[in-house]
């Protein structure tokens, strides 16, 4: 067993988007989910995002999960993160990337980040039309 810390994860983004993920991987395995948190845009301004996003990724290492990069979710992710050697930010979140997340949250960041972002990109197909 890693002496590392486990990564910490916070998912930001436009409306219910980050709640429902985060329910969604609940629902999917149990408490393993604990790393997880929710912050999303509505109805705020970027300061208050920003201030949000900052408290939920707290002082260890953490990934902010963003839906879009482009936006104020986007900015306040990489605002939340310049200058921190402890968080990172993933653009374009999906429920396979963030289940690969609560199971590896003990690896490193430098071998987490590019795991996570290849199975993000790995889930994403196009399927075969029944019929």
């Amino acid at each position: 067993m890693s002496d590392q810390p486990l990564v910490r994860g916070v998912i930001v983004g436009h409306g219910d988007m980050p709640r429902g993920l985060v329910d969604a991987v609940r629902r999917i395995v149990g408490d393993a989910a604990e790393g997880l948190e929710a912050v999303s845009n509505d109805a705020k301004g970027p300061d208050v995002l920003l201030r949000e996003l900052d408290a939920a990724a707290g002082e260890g290492l953490a990934i902010v999960f963003v839906d879009l990069q482009a936006g104020s979710c986007g900015t306040a992710a990489a605002y939340a993160c310049r200058g921190r050697a402890l968080r990172a930010v993933i653009c374009g979140v999906n429920l396979p990337m963030l289940l690969d997340f609560v199971f590896h949250r003990e690896l490193s960041m430098d071998a987490l980040v590019p795991r996570l972002v290849e199975s993000g990109r790995a889930a994403i197909r196009a399927a075969p039309a029944s019929g």
